[in-house]
């Protein structure tokens, strides 16, 4: 997948599970995400998406997962976190994620590349 937050192009990957075929299915998708916690990015999907959460530890920076069934989260710090979250890619080099997705809200595209 190919994901463009500004000028910034990162390029990612999604992995082999029916919450993340739900997703792929959906793009192209640019959404406004919202800041939290100043580590993860994040946007309530309009439909419900599979699960199969499991709690991760440490997340990475770069991580894309889905926290519930409808919540898209990025994050772009590393950090430990007792949440649960279904995994469904991640972007492949994270470096200058932070600095492109920035303070405060942001508009993200996912696309298939």
């Amino acid at each position: 997948m190919e994901i463009t937050i500004g000028t910034a192009v990162f390029t990612g990957t999604l992995y082999n599970n029916s919450s993340s075929e739900v997703l792929k299915a959906m793009f192209p998708l640019t959404i406004k995400m919202t800041e939290l916690n100043e580590n993860e990015k994040y946007f309530d999907l309009a439909e419900n998406l599979p699960t199969s959460s499991t709690a991760h530890l440490p997340i990475k920076s770069g991580d894309l997962m889905l926290y519930g069934n409808n919540t898209l989260v990025l994050f772009y710090k590393n950090f430990t976190t007792s949440y649960s979250y279904t995994k469904l890619g991640k972007i492949d080099n994270p470096a200058g994620l932070s600095y492109a997705l920035g303070r405060g809200n942001v508009t993200v595209k996912f696309e298939i590349n």
